[in-house]
């Protein structure tokens, strides 16, 4: 079944391009690394902060990927810096239409 882990963030917009070029960085390194990586869709929400959810093609792919994460954690690092009052949640998608 596959499985989500929704990230909440603000981010200056005068950051948003480099965050950007930095995310896309980390998501490709990510995929060469953990396949499963189906989606990662960022959107700016009505109150300005950002939603990013990233869909996986199973949970035990997700959960591999995070924790294989220290490898990767000087490009995790240098994107996530560029946001502010992160929050992260896991999910299953239980419907798709």
């Amino acid at each position: 079944m596959a499985a989500v882990r929704m990230y909440r963030y603000t981010v200056d917009p005068a950051d948003l391009e480099e965050l950007l070029a930095r995310r896309a960085k980390l998501i490709d390194a990510l995929r060469a690394a953990h396949p499963g990586l189906a989606e990662a869709r960022l959107a700016r929400l009505a109150d300005g902060t950002h939603s990013d959810v990233w869909r996986w093609e199973s949970a035990e792919q997700m959960q591999a990927a995070l924790g294989g994460m220290s490898r990767l954690g000087a490009l995790a690092g240098a994107a996530w810096s560029l946001t502010g009052d992160r929050s992260a949640v896991d999910g299953e998608i239980v419907d798709e239409r």
